[in-house]
Parts: C-alpha cells; sequence; structure tokens
C-alpha cells in the first residue's frame, strides 16, 4: 500500500493531466448539440458530387421556411377580431336621448322640425348601435371579419367597415341634416348627441390571439411524402427547387431518426473518441515541443480551459441563433496564446480548437476555413501586444481577411453578387471590435492562472516602480549595475531570438536582494570603509551568499511574478564566491570546505536565465578592468564565460554553443562602446 501511494505521488502530475483530459473530453462533448449528421454535403443551386440517392426511408417533404411564414401572415392577415359587446349601453342611450332631446330643444322651434330632428336621431341611434360603437379605431383592415361577444357568446358576424368609429359620428350627423334641410339645427343637434352616445365596443385581445394560436397551430408543416427507395437526386443533377427542399426534409429527419435511445450511447462514443483525439495531439504537441509548458500543471489547464471556453462560446451562439456565428470572437485564442507561450503554440491549439468546432457549425468547411486563415493572420501580424496600436491594426487586418474571405465563399455558392448578404460584414466588424477585448482578459487570466504577460512585464520595467526606486536609494550602485546588465542582456537576447523583454525585467531585479545589506557589495561602498575587513571570509561569504535568497524573500513580498523571481534564483548558479573562499584557504589551508562559499542554485534553466548569468558576471567583473583594450576585453569575456561552462553552469538550459558565441560577440562590443576603445592600429 506505501509503495502504491508513493508512485501516485510520484506521477501525481501525470494523474491530473489524465483527469484534466477526461473532464475536458466530456464536457466538450456534452456542450456538442444532440443530434447526428447528415453524411451528405450539398448547396443550392450546385450540381449533386455524390453518387445517386435513394430514400433510405420514408419521410415527409418539409415546407421552407418561406411558405411557412407566408402562410402564418395569411392566416393573420384573414384572422377574426373579437368584440365584446355591452348590451346595456343602447338601452340606455335611447333613455338618455329622450330625456336630454327633450330638456335641449326649446319650444321655439317650429314642431314639424321637432319632430323631424327627433325621428331622425332615432334612427341614426338605430344605426349606429345596430353593430355598435368602438372605444377606439384598431386600423383593422375594412374587410376584416369581427365577432362581437356578449358574455363570450357569440352574438353578431360583420365586417369591421360596420363598425361605427368616434371619428365617424360628427360627419353622419351632419349629412343626416343636410338631406332632410335641417342644417341650421346643427349646433342643438350635436350638443343632444354628444351628451348621451357612448361607446359599447370593446377589442378582446386575449379572446383574439388565442383563436389566432389555435388556427396557427392547425398549419401543416409538409407537402407530401417521399417513400423508401425513391430516386430522390441522380449524381451531377443541380441541387435547387423542390430537389433542395426534399434534400433538407432528408437531412432533418436523417439528425432526427440517428438520435434516438437505442443508439445514444454510440454516438456520443463516437463524439468522444473524435474529442479525445484532438485533445490528444494538443497533449502530445506539448509533451514534444512545448516540455517545459507540459511539465507545468497550471499552463496545461490554462491551455484547456481556453479551448473549453471558445467551444462554450460558439455552441451558445449556435443553440441560440447559427445565423451569428462568425460574431464569436475565435482570435482571441491564438492572441492570448501567444500573448503567454509563442506563436507556433497558439497556432495548434487554434488549428486543433477549429477541428472541434467544425462538428457543431454549420457550413463547417467554410467556416473553418476563415478561422484558421484568420488565426494564421493573427499570429503572423501581431506583435509586441503590450503596444495598443498594434492591436488595432492586427484586428483591423484580421477583419479584412474574414470579410474577403467570406466573399469569396459567397460568389463561389451563388455565382454572383446579387443576394450578397451585407448585414454578415457587419458581424466581422463587430467581431473585431470584440477582439478587442483581448487585453482586459489576458489581466484577468494573468490573476487567475499566476501567469505573466509582455503588459505586465513592460510595467515591471519602469524604474519609478516602488521597487526599484528603492532599489536606488537603498543601494544605488546596485541599481546602476542593475541597468547596465540590463541594457547587455537585452542585445544579447535580441541576438540569439529570446525573449527581450523578459530579459530585462529579469536582470532589473535579479540583484534587489542586495538592498538587505547594501555597503557590503563593493558597488555601494562610496566612503572608502569596508564591512568585511571585520570579518571572518565565512561570514562574508555568507552574507554575499544570501542576497540570493534575501531577493527572492522580497520579490515574493512585493508580488513579482514567478518567471522574474527565477532570474533572481538562478543568476549566480552553483558557482563559488571565489574571493572569500581563496582567503579562507590562505588562512586555514587543510580545513576549509568550499561548499560553505557555494551559491544554493539552482543552475539556470532556460536562454534567458543563462544570458543574465553571462551578463551579470561579465558587467561586475569589467569593473575591475585597467586601461582596458580590445584585446583585453576579449580575452577577458571569453575566460569568464569559458569558467562558467566549465562548471557546468549551462547544462540545464537550452542554449547553444551557437548562442553562447553570439552572446560574447556582443559583449565585447558593447564593452568596447562602453570604454570607448578605439581601434588598435600596429607599430
Amino acid at each position: 500500500m506505501k509503495d502504491f501511494v508513493n508512485t501516485l505521488y510520484r506521477n501525481h502530475t501525470l494523474l491530473y493531466k489524465a483527469l484534466l483530459f477526461i473532464c475536458t473530453t466530456f464536457l466538450i462533448v456534452y456542450l456538442f448539440p444532440k443530434s447526428g449528421r447528415f453524411k451528405y454535403d450539398f448547396e443550392k443551386g450546385k450540381p449533386w458530387q455524390s453518387e445517386n440517392l435513394y430514400a433510405p426511408f420514408n419521410f415527409a417533404i418539409k415546407k421552407s421556411n418561406e411558405e411557412i411564414t407566408t402562410e402564418k401572415q395569411a392566416i393573420t392577415a384573414t384572422a377574426i377580431r373579437y368584440f365584446d359587446i355591452d348590451s346595456g349601453i343602447k338601452q340606455q342611450v335611447f333613455k338618455d336621448f329622450k330625456i336630454t332631446f327633450k330638456e335641449t330643444v326649446p319650444d321655439t322651434i317650429p314642431k314639424q322640425d321637432s319632430n323631424a330632428l327627433y325621428t331622425e336621431g332615432i334612427k341614426i341611434l338605430n344605426e349606429f348601435y345596430h353593430f355598435g360603437v368602438l372605444h377606439e379605431d384598431y386600423n383593422f383592415n375594412a374587410k376584416t371579419t369581427v365577432v362581437l361577444l356578449d358574455n363570450r357568446v357569440e352574438k353578431l358576424n360583420s365586417e369591421y367597415s360596420n363598425l361605427v368609429k368616434q371619428e365617424n359620428i360628427k360627419p353622419q350627423l351632419i349629412k343626416t341634416l343636410v338631406d332632410h334641410k335641417l342644417q341650421r339645427y346643427e349646433k342643438l343637434f350635436l350638443s343632444v348627441f354628444y351628451d348621451v352616445i357612448q361607446p359599447n365596443l370593446t377589442y378582446n385581445k386575449e379572446f383574439t390571439e388565442r383563436a389566432l394560436e389555435e388556427e396557427l397551430s392547425k398549419i401543416s408543416y409538409t407537402r407530401g411524402s417521399i417513400e423508401k427507395e425513391t430516386l430522390l437526386i441522380s449524381k451531377g443533377e443541380i441541387v435547387e427547387g423542390d430537389k433542395f427542399q426534399v434534400l433538407k426534409s432528408l437531412e432533418s429527419e436523417y439528425e432526427s431518426q440517428v438520435w434516438t435511445a437505442s443508439n445514444y450511447n454510440w454516438i456520443v462514443f463516437a463524439y468522444t473518441l473524435l474529442v479525445s483525439l484532438a485533445l490528444l495531439m494538443l497533449l502530445l504537441f506539448l509533451r514534444k515541443y512545448r516540455r517545459d509548458v507540459f511539465e507545468n500543471n497550471n499552463k496545461v489547464t490554462f491551455i484547456f480551459f481556453n479551448v473549453l471556453f471558445m467551444v462554450f462560446i460558439t455552441s451558445l451562439v449556435v443553440n441560440y441563433n447559427a445565423h451569428y456565428i462568425y460574431v464569436v470572437p475565435i482570435c482571441v485564442l491564438p492572441l492570448v496564446l501567444k500573448a503567454f507561450f509563442d506563436a507556433r503554440l497558439g497556432l495548434f491549439t487554434h488549428v486543433v480548437t477549429m477541428l472541434l468546432l467544425g462538428s457543431i457549425v454549420p457550413n463547417s468547411y467554410e467556416y473553418m476555413f476563415l478561422q484558421i486563415i484568420a488565426g494564421i493572420v493573427t499570429i503572423l501580424t501581431v506583435s509586441e501586444l503590450y503596444k495598443r496600436a498594434n492591436l488595432f491594426i492586427s484586428v483591423g487586418q484580421i477583419t479584412v481577411i474574414y470579410i474577403i474571405a467570406y466573399f469569396a465563399f459567397f460568389v463561389i455558392h451563388e455565382g454572383s453578387i446579387d443576394n450578397l448578404q451585407w448585414e454578415t460584414f457587419l458581424m466581422f466588424i463587430l467581431c473585431g471590435l470584440a477582439t478587442l477585448f483581448v487585453q482586459p482578459l489576458i489581466y484577468v487570466y494573468e490573476k487567475m492562472f499566476g501567469l505573466v504577460s509582455d503588459v505586465s512585464l513592460l510595467e515591471l520595467t519602469d524604474t519609478n516602480t516602488k521597487l526599484l526606486k528603492e532599489l536606488a536609494e537603498k543601494a544605488p550602485g546596485t541599481f546602476h549595475h542593475s541597468l547596465n546588465v540590463a541594457n547587455l542582456a537585452e542585445a544579447c537576447a535580441n541576438e540569439i531570438g529570446a525573449n527581450s523583454m523578459l530579459m530585462r525585467v529579469g536582470a532589473l531585479y535579479h540583484d534587489i536582494g542586495k538592498m538587505k545589506n547594501p555597503t557590503y557589495f563593493t558597488e555601494n561602498q562610496s566612503t572608502g570603509i569596508n564591512p568585511h575587513d571585520e570579518l571572518a571570509p565565512k561570514e562574508s561569504a555568507k552574507i554575499i551568499v544570501d542576497h540570493v535568497l534575501n531577493g527572492i524573500e522580497i520579490g515574493k513580498k512585493n508580488n513579482l511574478p514567478d518567471r522574474v523571481i527565477d532570474f533572481i534564483r538562478t543568476h549566480h548558479g552553483t558557482s563559488v564566491v571565489y574571493y572569500f573562499y581563496m582567503m579562507e584557504k590562505k588562512s586555514h589551508p587543510d580545513d576549509v570546505n568550499i561548499d560553505d562559499f557555494r551559491y544554493l542554485g539552482p543552475k539556470p534553466f532556460s536562454k534567458e536565465t543563462a544570458i543574465l548569468m553571462m551578463c551579470d558576471s561579465v558587467e561586475a567583473a569589467s569593473k575591475s578592468l585597467k586601461e582596458p583594450t580590445s584585446t583585453k576585453i576579449d580575452a577577458f569575456v571569453e575566460s569568464i564565460i569559458d569558467k562558467q561552462m566549465d562548471e557546468g553552469q549551462f547544462l540545464n538550459s537550452n542554449i547553444t554553443f551557437k548562442d553562447i558565441q553570439s552572446i560574447k560577440k556582443v559583449l565585447k562590443l558593447k564593452l568596447a562602446n562602453i570604454y570607448h576603445l578605439r581601434i588598435e592600429y600596429p607599430e
């Protein structure tokens, strides 16, 4: 049991990766659409490229969306409108008219005219309330059928034009007076009607909508059926008209029939195999070409998280409306991975993600082509992401590539630009704008996963940061030394293609541990007093060696990224404080342990940390050069770096002999410039 636990402990990183692999696979499969896929690809207006297709089973021909929409519009336009009628209002209006007429019409009016007015008033009221008076005009078609409901009981059917609208009352009254030559009583007649007339029809929206929904539910979504073994389309035949609709119906029916309870598990298993293969390729790539990333579980988790995140966002959009698929800023993925790792890893991960998304998006070939091309452009154009202008320029280029590629695909499919969907171009522009949010996303990722991007490194190069200002105040000589080392290291990094930004930051902070005891280091001794004169060589060596440990402690306290602290930890490797070792050896030749004068390490384990060790040693030792010449500087640089190589300080770093020779060349040139050497002419 104990051996088993020890084995688990030794292999816990691999176990974690296996668990991460399994969880990511099942989450991606879970996000995939719950349907099978039609095995034939076809496009409207294009020849059928596959063999003759026969119906594999009986299926109904589905109506097109346009046909269904037309039917719905026709039913909606001719739908019956329902109005509630208040019968009591009619009786009350007639009663009020009689009373109001007697009170309003004066006795001075001739009896004949008074009777005529009364009689015509009654006739008009009968006409108005035969169907009813509306509360408001609803702008329905005049021929629209209306049903009047009295306590939800159908009372009368009519056309909407027969219902009396408020604005039609006055013209009707005036027309009646004119016909009977009673227009001199217009004001009196109108005042009587305005006092008594009341609307008695109210639109029953709820009942109308319920009836409309019932009619719409009766729509048939199919027209005819196809029998099994019927020839659907021949090879080379153009896919158009009814042929296209039959194929779309078969595609829909095929997908719904495939995804059944009997073979659900088989399809899930097949999806799992495909996703597993894609993710396995990603892991194998990391293991073979990015070993440092593969061995860091945090970084592997970060990469898998981004792949899963892109699949999640895309599946959400596909499930909502696949028309908006190009709004998803897929190019954020290679941008983020390039910001934290490198271009090659970013592009490979992007391609693997596109292979996964090809299983859930419509027009998968077109989609994958567009996105892979856009990803390549992203990798090729985006450099120095910390410069805002670069990001805007790159996003503009990506958007243009999207538009050009989509335009080309559309022309290939349609053969013209007559029906070009211009709104798709707007989606590409929105996608570009969404891609600009990569900057805040990078910041969030830095906090979530403890990673460091070039943007953060740029901030750390500012010499006005709290830590560097403190270094300049407490140890000005060390600060000046760090600036010189940073300049040398950056030049060397550029020469061999290392990360120059990371190199500069690491050089600026590599000696911050000297702030604890600044006067014990030569560059900070301005008074001529050397405190080491009062200490034993072993004690002095301990103070010198401890500046590495103190630097690590100060760096962690000030939240420096681990990548920067690595420079503090490794810039002396396992070298020996040779000066104090020789002093101890002189005084105690038989009783000296060299390990008491050795830095704790580790040795440099990257190109950048190896460069810092060389530049730090060369810059510090160059102060001891007297009357420097080109010959002296060349021999001096060669001796220091060769000694480090002999001690095996660079064995753990992926730096080559060619790189080291290039670094030597840069250091010789830079030191010659620092000391302003002239060309030595032969005597």
